[in-house]
């Protein structure tokens, strides 16, 4: 059904939000283009609008990782951030330098100017995450000053929604202001949460705060009201649950609130991409493979404008057909990313060796494909991001490095191994079959490497990457005793270990969860603070950090040990 709309004749703040109404609708039922199209006429005009077409150009360039896509976003924002600041009240010279640094509360704002100022910060900060992309520390430092900047100004416009809580008469346009700053204020806490207790007293000292429950609570609040902003809140509280505490955290988000949050949309956008993908994430993390693989294909079938959906439809496939260990499905969507994605080519190219070396070698013959070239390749594929490497994609090429030898050693489960990199023993641990399944295949592995005639300089590393992964499914099947032999296999061969030196301290840290399961807290604790304190400068270390945070927060340790000072934002 074609759905025909007219420009209005004035842009008012009312008639902007109910325009942008639309424009989300249209973008939510896959009709991307109409979107931009219904938005595009009055973004020097309008606020909303400016800020409507950015924010879509903005997604579209995070998915493709393209530096068309790149730049022309980064051009929109800036137009966007002058259609703002058309709309902020008018400051005096000396006011703006005072406020460069020390933003004060602005008072006596008209409700226009009021939205202005959360366009601005809402703008201001997507700025800054592109500026992060740039690969020179000059780019660091601009989005760093950009996010403090966007900040301080959800901040001053949280004071005024306080403000203006309970006075009555209040406009109609007010409901999607009040949303905007619970959406803003409630995302920055919530993602400062996350940070290890050191990064966030510096974060505090500079002026932010990081309370997850204040952030939760401002972005549940978000999602409740019915505003232009709620859906904004409903997805970064869905990022959170689904992606952010399983590969960050403890693997284990709260699916029943994702659920919740998911069903209006439902109801209402029953063939949008966006929410058939969710519908089929949390179907995964629940174990629900063969549900979820169904779901992401019907994602991929409801649109084909935006191609970089089916990218993400093809990592999450990629993954459920790997818990499976239906090797050949999961090859077929490692080898369509390689074809299609430019997100990260090096973790790509090394999933689908690693992938394919878990296939008998006759089957990677008839698919006509080169393990040992595809390893060799995925050093020179790698990305640099604010001047830094990617470090899921440091540890693949240091792991195919082996491959560039005359004599190369092969990886002995690497689909596995990158399985517990991205955390996904926890969401197979969901399913006992599946496990049992993957323990049998590294048993099989660690009779190989038993009786292995010629022994590699990787020999014993590759011991314990099979110990460790072993005991992971053993834990998970709730055997901890003998989930406890393999993590202790791994901690007494530290001086041993040649090349991962990641296996120890990540090691340390399951059995440390060990420890929490079997109900001796202060055990876990003890190991877990002796992996934060004592060991650095391994692979994967910010992740295994950001991991440790969250195993304190959820015993309870990490509230403990903040600043008395903290207060929240």
């Amino acid at each position: 059904m074609v759905v025909l709309y007219l420009l209005s004749p004035t842009m008012d703040l009312e008639t902007a939000l109910k325009e942008c109404n639309v424009a989300l609708n249209l973008f939510l039922n896959n009709r991307f283009a109409d979107a931009l199209g219904l938005l595009k006429p009055w973004k020097t005009q309008s606020m909303y609008h400016a800020m409507g077409y950015s924010s879509i150009l903005v997604m579209q360039a995070g998915m493709t990782f393209d530096p068309n896509d790149m730049n022309a976003a980064m051009t929109s924002l800036g137009e966007s951030l002058q259609t703002c600041q058309r709309f902020r009240k008018k400051t005096g010279i000396l006011e703006s330098l005072a406020s460069f640094w020390y933003r004060q509360p602005t008072e006596n704002l008209t409700e226009e100017e009021m939205h202005a100022e959360l366009c601005y910060a809402e703008v201001l900060l997507q700025k800054a995450a592109l500026t992060f992309l740039d690969e020179s520390i000059i780019g660091f430092i601009k989005g760093g000053m950009r996010i403090r900047n966007s900040y301080q100004i959800y901040k001053e416009c949280q004071v005024m929604a306080n403000t203006t809580r309970d006075e009555e008469n209040q406009k109609s346009t007010h409901i999607h202001f009040r949303g905007g700053v619970n959406m803003g204020i409630g995302s920055f806490n919530l993602m400062l949460s996350l940070l290890p207790a050191r990064v966030l007293r510096l974060m505090e000292f500079l002026g932010f705060s990081g309370d997850r429950e204040v952030g939760l609570s401002a972005l549940r609040e978000g999602a409740s009201s019915n505003s232009l902003r709620s859906i904004l809140s409903t997805l970064t509280l869905l990022m959170f649950h689904l992606y952010i505490t399983v590969i960050l955290g403890s693997g284990e988000g709260n699916l029943t609130e994702a659920e919740a949050l998911l069903e209006p949309y439902i109801e209402k956008f029953p063939n949008g991409a966006l929410i058939l993908f969710y519908i089929a994430r949390i179907a995964l993390l629940k174990g629900n493979f063969t549900f979820a693989q169904e779901k992401f294909l019907a994602c991929i079938a409801a649109q084909q404008e935006w191609r970089q959906i089916h990218h993400l439809c093809y990592w999450e496939l990629m993954w459920a057909y790997s818990f499976e260990q239906n090797w050949r499905e999961a090859y077929r969507y490692a080898d369509l990313l390689c074809k299609e994605s430019k997100w990260s080519q090096a973790v790509y190219v090394f999933q689908k060796a690693a992938i394919l070396s878990m296939l008998p070698e006759e089957e990677v013959k008839e698919l006509g494909e080169n393990v040992e070239e595809l390893f060799r390749q995925v050093d020179g594929l790698r990305l640099r991001i604010a001047g830094k490497s990617v470090p899921t994609e440091k540890f693949a090429a240091k792991k195919a490095q082996r491959y560039s030898s005359a004599n190369p050693g092969k990886l002995v489960v690497p689909a596995l191994e990158m399985m517990y990199v991205w955390n996904g023993f926890a969401v197979v641990g969901k399913r006992a079959d599946m496990t049992e399944r993957i323990l049998l295949t590294l048993k099989k592995a660690e009779e190989q490497l038993k009786y292995e005639p010629n022994p590699s300089v990787y020999h014993l590393d590759d011991q314990c990457v099979v110990q460790l992964l072993k005991g992971l499914c053993l834990r998970q099947l709730g055997r901890l005793a003998e989930a406890e032999l393999c993590f202790n296999h791994v901690i007494s061969s530290e001086n041993a270990i040649k090349y991962d030196n990641y296996l120890v301290p990540f090691t340390m840290y399951e059995l440390g969860l060990l420890h929490k399961q079997r109900g001796d807290i202060d055990k876990a604790i003890s190991v877990i603070e002796n992996v934060k304190t004592n060991y650095k400068d391994y692979n994967m270390e910010s992740r295994l950090h950001f991991r440790i945070h969250a195993a304190l927060n959820d015993i309870g340790t990490v509230p403990v040990k903040l600043p008395p000072s903290r207060t929240p934002a």
